[in-house]
């Protein structure tokens, strides 16, 4: 099979012709049909996730595709012919490529309403969004904050907000960015370059009762928000766009009563039992099929990936890239 490789962490990823691999016991073998290029993906591609992977690798945490093959058990045996969205298996190779054997528990059937282009994005942005709802309400916040929100994840957040009745304070990094995620339905948006940004995020995470700050930026950002936030407020930092890290003083967390948590999706989902992420993949598949529509703002082939990842890097809030081994 064709497959997508990176020898070293920071290499040019290339093209290569590998076995297609065997399902064992519980697992299944996909025949991919789209995968998505997220900022994890990326993470991993220049060295700084934080699991280091087996070398060389083939990327890709999430897509969609076809079950061809099953190992033994139940759940594997019933996925087979189905159309799934699916995230790989550590250490059984990744998405991006033609072929992918992962668990059976880490495979969701697509209905169809959902064509194998937005079951590809189902569950790494859907899921996240809707952790953070779950969060916010487990917890009693009236309001929340969240940075990079002209993203996709971010897009889904404000609707997700409107629907649950939560106030968003969402922060851009430019004029144009605002224009768009108001024509999605925002209310309160910052914007980061401003030189007014601090005191702003300031006064209305006070105004509006903020005291839950999700951080998918890092760096510089991360200190602001700490240094700006109400006493008692908590950061939940996702994610490291800015690829920098964050200075803190500690008296802010010691004197004020604030929290820096950490999120992972991988980790959420693993402290929760089996019914409650089938109800929140459920969920994630009803808004899917009947609210929300992931943008796609280009798809390209496996042997144009590396142009395909400049391109990404560049535009990441027009929406996402996605591969397909043979368009």
């Amino acid at each position: 099979m064709k497959a997508l490789m990176q020898e070293n962490p920071g290499n040019e990823l290339f093209l290569a012709e590998v076995p297609i691999p065997e399902p064992g016991p519980g697992e299944v073998l996909i025949k991919m049909y789209f995968s998505p290029v997220n900022p994890s993906d990326l993470s991993l591609l220049q060295g700084t996730y934080a699991a280091s992977p087996q070398y060389p690798v083939i990327p890709g945490i999430e897509g969609s595709g076809i079950v061809v093959q099953s190992g033994k058990g139940l759940i594997a045996a019933l996925r087979k012919g189905k159309r799934v969205a699916c995230t790989a298996s550590e250490n059984k190779g990744g998405t991006w490529a033609e072929f992918m054997v992962t668990s059976a528990n880490r495979t969701i059937p697509l209905n169809k309403k959902i064509d194998d282009e937005q079951g590809a994005m189902l569950l790494v942005n859907p899921l996240t969004a809707l952790s953070f709802i779950e969060i916010a309400l487990k917890s009693k916040q009236p309001a929340i904050v969240n940075n990079a929100a002209a993203s996709s994840l971010g897009k889904m957040l404000i609707y997700l907000c409107n629907r649950y009745d939560i106030t968003l304070l969402n922060i851009v990094t430019r004029e144009s960015q605002r224009n768009t995620i108001k024509e999605h339905g925002a209310e309160y948006v910052l914007i980061s370059s401003s030189p007014d940004f601090e005191k702003e995020l300031s006064f209305w995470s006070e105004k509006l009762n903020a005291r839950l700050f999700f951080d998918a930026v890092g760096g510089e950002q991360t200190e602001i928000m700490l240094k700006t936030s109400p006493p008692g407020s908590t950061i939940v930092s996702y994610a490291k766009l800015s690829e920098q890290n964050a200075s803190i003083d500690p008296r802010l967390l010691i004197q004020q009563n604030k929290k820096i948590l950490g999120f992972s999706l991988g980790n959420y989902v693993s402290e929760k039992t089996l019914l409650q992420n089938l109800r929140s993949t459920g969920k994630v598949k009803k808004l899917l099929s009947d609210h929300i529509r992931i943008n796609i703002s280009a798809r390209y082939s496996f042997n144009r990936i590396n142009e395909a990842l400049d391109y990404y890097r560049r535009n990441m809030s027009a929406g996402k890239v996605l591969l397909h081994p043979s368009i």
